[in-house]
């Protein structure tokens, strides 16, 4: 049998956890939200039980002797009844915290849920008047009534309540925290069960706190949620909160803060650390909201979830920072501009769920605007791209793509060849320009099977004789930047073509102007091993980047094509004449062909046909059109 020394030394080890507990807490300095609140008042309950546990284990074997140790065991034992039959309710108000569930409760619910607790606790305290809940006979010996097993029953419906509670929001909690939560339930339930059929064994207060250290470590120890650089908490956080609040339909203003100009004040304060914009904002964010409703998302991008029920009117808040972003930031003693672009979503409303969310963080900001505020319809161009980028996912495998075709011809207007063009037809949106497309595959990583499938098709035309039919010299196929600077670009083009059994010298291949500068010596390089190949090349929409002349032509290009604004431009102007003509005379002094865009006019051609241009290309001919439309027009032209 269990004798007082182990009792004592039990309550003994439940205090020191119960002390740690809490000493950690406030170390950690995590005690402003609710559930960190209720978390330490759980901890207060559990350290009062371990102190009257080691009251009883010393003076129960004495409660005979005199008056006052008989009246210190039933005070406490008085107290032990009035603080512990509070720890269950407690601890369903800490899991309805920790996930949110507790934001869901109705009033009515609310009060359905403290009816057990209020009438237990009612009985707990009333005890020495009504002893519902335990009797001591004339020997001191303690005796259990019929109302301590209800205590029993009321602590069970709400440890089946947090069960309950905890499943239904599973999905919304971190690993860590439900395994924290499941080993707690599985403690608590083994040591209140050995106490139930043993009164004597004294360890449930010992499994509570042990399973509550547990949760302590796992669940109010919030290392794996915080971004130590910045201070706030992170992206899984972020994450994981936006998943809560659909879970428990709370609406939520997004306020995201992107500081576009976060390499230029590293260089002015001198320093790499990515925590820097964040000591110079912290104060500021946290004088807004809470610092537990603040996120770093990426470097430099701040998150700010303004709960309705917190934050009624979000949009005083925006336009506030917004107005603070117009004013310089200081950091130890420097006057630091922060140029900053802010973005403000509703969730639910524009953002469904975690990926439109973090897709509106990540996209890129629209080249051709200079607002500093995005609200409302201002945020349609991420839906827009979101829509684009899962049409240039599903494109291949629903054959969205199609090749057009763009003939080019001879100055004396015979045909010359043609340029590959991809167009995109997607059954949801329609047609879809490269322009928008294209940018987006090379980003999302589709760009490489969609330049093969372009080169592909290019490929079984040739295979069909008709280009050389007609008198075609090249197919131009463009390629893109991110494909030609790949490991064995060379090998996967020459596999591609030689599996088609074409001749190469059919397929001139473009780089634009402003490829070629990124880094001309690899593209050098895989330019002169497809030439040997047999390939031919050209450099398109020349006249429109901005790279060293001499490095450009010192690739061994076979054509450079001028760009149409330089044709357009040498119309309205003496000084675009004068630039036109002085490129192509360059160009013709390095001994390269020339092709011209966009032309449109006879006049264009009178004009080109001075200057001794060996190609056109333009509308005055054909716009791109498709495959079967370029072969009727050829045909005519035989």
């Amino acid at each position: 049998m269990l004798d007082f020394s182990f009792a004592l030394g039990v309550s003994v080890a439940a205090l020191m956890l119960c002390i740690v507990n809490i000493i950690y807490t406030f170390i950690q300095g995590r005690v402003d939200k609710t559930q960190n609140k209720i978390f330490l008042i759980i901890l207060a309950i559990l350290m009062i039980n371990s102190c009257t546990g080691i009251s009883q284990a010393l003076f129960n074997p004495l409660r005979m002797v005199n008056d006052e140790t008989g009246m210190i065991v039933k005070v406490s034992r008085y107290l032990y009844f009035a603080t512990h039959t509070a720890l269950c309710p407690m601890f369903f108000y800490y899991v309805s915290s920790v996930t949110g569930q507790s934001l869901r409760l109705t009033k009515m619910r609310n009060v359905i849920y403290t009816i057990p607790f209020v009438v237990t606790e009612f009985m707990a305290l009333s005890n020495p008047i009504t002893n519902w809940v335990w009797t001591m006979d004339e020997n001191m010996e303690f005796h259990r009534n019929w109302a301590e097993y209800l205590i029993y029953l009321a602590a069970l419906l709400y440890f089946v309540s947090c069960f309950i509670t905890l499943g239904s929001a599973w999905a919304v909690l971190a690993e860590k925290r439900k395994m924290a939560l499941v080993f707690f339930f599985v403690l608590v339930g083994v040591g209140v069960l050995i106490q139930l059929i043993n009164k004597n064994a004294k360890v449930e207060v010992l499994t509570e706190v042990i399973g509550f250290t547990g949760v302590m470590m796992s669940v109010e120890n919030e290392d794996d949620r915080i971004d130590f650089g910045m201070g706030f908490y992170n992206r899984a956080a972020l994450n994981l909160d936006i998943m809560g609040a659909l879970h428990n339909n709370r609406k939520v203003s997004l306020l995201v803060i992107r500081i576009t100009n976060a390499s230029i004040v590293a260089k002015q304060t001198g320093t790499e650390n990515s925590g820097v914009i964040s000591d110079m904002i912290s104060d500021y964010l946290k004088m807004i909201t809470k610092r537990y409703y603040i996120y770093v998302a990426n470097p430099g991008t701040f998150v700010l979830m303004l709960y309705k029920s917190v934050h009624p009117n979000p949009e005083e808040i925006l336009e506030t920072v917004a107005n603070r972003f117009e004013n310089t930031w200081f950091y130890h003693g420097q006057s630091v501009p922060l140029n900053a672009v802010l973005m403000m979503a509703e969730l639910p409303g524009q953002m469904k769920d975690p990926v439109s969310v973090f897709y509106m963080i990540d996209s890129p900001l629209p080249a051709d605007t200079d607002k500093k505020v995005f609200r409302g319809e201002d945020l349609n161009y991420i839906m827009r791209r979101q829509d684009v980028e899962s049409a240039v996912s599903r494109g291949l495998k629903e054959s969205s793509f199609e090749v057009y075709y763009q003939p080019t011809y001879f100055m004396d207007k015979r045909l010359h060849g043609a340029e590959a063009l991809l167009r995109m037809h997607d059954r949801e949106l329609g047609d879809i320009y490269p322009d928008e497309f294209i940018p987006i595959a090379e980003q999302i990583g589709m760009i490489d099977p969609i330049d093969d499938y372009v080169l592909e098709e290019v490929c079984r035309f040739i295979k069909t004789g008709l280009p050389k039919k007609f008198g075609m010299d090249s197919i131009n196929v463009n390629l893109s930047v991110m494909q030609c600077m790949q490991p064995g670009f060379v090998k996967r083009i020459n596999g591609i073509v030689e599996r088609y059994g074409v001749e190469k010298r059919f397929i001139n291949f473009e780089i634009t102007e402003s490829i070629a500068a990124s880094d001309y010596r690899i593209l050098s390089s895989v330019i002169s091993s497809l030439k040997q190949e047999g390939f031919m090349f050209s450099m398109d929409d020349y006249g429109t980047g901005y790279s060293n002349v001499s490095a450009v032509f010192s690739l061994n290009l076979d054509v450079v094509k001028i760009d149409k604004s330089l044709l357009w431009n040498a119309e309205k102007s003496e000084l675009g004449m004068i630039i036109l003509e002085n490129t192509i005379r360059m160009i013709q002094q390095i001994k390269k062909r020339i092709l011209v865009e966009g032309v449109e006019t006879e006049a264009q051609i009178e004009l080109l046909e001075k200057f001794g241009v060996d190609y056109l290309q333009g509308f005055y001919f054909s716009k791109p059109i498709p495959k079967s439309v370029f072969i009727e027009l050829i045909s005519r032209e035989l």
